[in-house]
This record gives structure tokens, sequence and C-alpha cells, in this order.
């Protein structure tokens, strides 16, 4: 009886294992239609609301959006594998003492959050977001993710993704955002059912002057990974 229950798990375990492969390599390819956020808060909302998203390729994208997200959210973002040690250090610390379960996440993460699973805060669905987090960095490349990123982001009530919330917020395509406009998305996602792009409040204001001036020390913006500073050092040598 024992083996037999064993058997049935590791069944369903390799079923699991093979589905979840196949989903994450169709995505690779195919745009994201449709995920469980945009369901839930479809379900949520009243008779009045719409679900606006638009799926466009990254080149259609401005790159001064690409870089506001990854000044904002994920600084590291080209240069790890999913995961950010020092902000999952952050959150264990926090969690001991007694706060609620927060996780440092980076893009990868958000990116296997939104389009994967769901948005609740419980040690299983951290689970299977390091799971997918693990599949997608191995399977996408960094363009990929950040692509898939900013097509399925909620960027305001009903809004999802850059195209979407530049028409929304600007009444231009993502295409056009300019470094101020760019600045102002990324300042409202954490919560972007709380805070507005256009016309921004105070705490929008102040943060996209901050996301701006660290796009700024950035540089001109490219998608090619880099190196980490240790090895950097070690090659000067």
């Amino acid at each position: 009886m024992i083996k037999k229950i064993l058997k049935f798990f590791l069944k369903l375990f390799l079923w699991f294992v093979g589905l979840s492969v196949l989903w994450v390599l169709l995505y690779k390819f195919v745009p994201v239609p449709y995920t469980s956020l945009m369901a839930i808060r479809a379900f949520e909302g009243d008779e009045k609301y719409e679900t606006r998203h638009d799926w466009i390729p990254i080149e259609e994208i401005s790159p001064n959006l690409q870089l506001a997200v990854i000044c904002a959210e994920d600084q590291n973002f080209l240069s790890h594998n999913g995961f950010s040690r020092a902000a999952i250090e952050k959150a264990l610390e926090n969690n001991k003492k007694g706060k609620k379960l927060r996780g440092g996440s980076t893009i990868s993460q958000q990116t296997a959050k939104n389009v994967f699973l769901w948005p609740e805060r419980s040690w299983f669905r951290k689970g299977m977001e390091a799971y997918f987090t693990l599949l997608i960095e191995a399977l996408w490349s960094k363009e990929r993710i950040l692509e898939v990123y900013l097509n399925s982001i909620e960027m305001g009530n009903g809004v999802f993704g850059a195209e979407a919330a530049s028409h929304y917020w600007f009444k231009k395509p993502a295409a056009k955002l300019s470094r101020e406009n760019a600045g102002a998305l990324a300042s409202i996602l954490p919560s972007p059912q709380k805070y507005r792009a256009n016309p921004p409040g105070p705490y929008v204001a102040r943060r996209t002057q901050w996301v701006v001036q660290q796009m700024r020390y950035h540089g001109k913006f490219t998608l090619e990974k880099k190196e980490p500073k240790e090895d950097k050092k070690k090659k000067k040598k």
C-alpha cells in the first residue's frame, strides 16, 4: 500500500515537472494572453471594471521604461541568476521579527509570480515562485524575462503591461515614453492600485525623481549581461 502511494506521488511529481517545463517553454515563444492576477482583479471588480492589456514585443517598448523598472525594482537584474541574496536575507530577518511574510523579489521572481502563480503571501507560494524562477532563468533569456514582465505587470486599476499603461496614463504608445514618463510608471509598481502615474501624488513625484536620477547614473541602456564586480577585479590583476 505504501509503495502504491509513493508511486502515485512520484508520477504526480513527474507530471507536474513535465507540464510546468512545457508551459515555460511555450511562453518562451508565445505571448502571454492572460494571467491569474488579471482573472482575480476581474472577479473582484464591479460591473464597470475593464481589463486593459495589449501585448507588444520588447522592441516597441521604450528603453527608458526598460531601464526605469530595472533601476526601481532590481538593479542587479542583468547579473543575478534570478535571486537577490541581500534581499532574501533582509526578508528573512523581517520575518523573524514577526512581520508579514515578504519577499525580496527580483524581476525574475515577479515575472514567475505574475505569469504562472497567484498573489498570495505564503511559504508554499514562495516555494512555487522559486521553482518557476529557476525554470525561466534556465530556459529564457534576460531579454525575454524583461519582455514578459513589462507585458504582464499591473500598472493601474485594470491596467496590465507597458502598452496599456502608456495609453492609460500618458495617451501615447510605450515606444514614445520619455524618461520622466517611464520613471513615473516604475514608481507606482509597489502599489499600482493605490498610486497614480499622472498626475503624480507627492510620493510618486519624489520616487520618480529618484528613479530618473538612477537612470542617469546607469548611462546608456543595454540588455547585455553585466559581469559581477568581483570578476572584473580579478581580470585587472
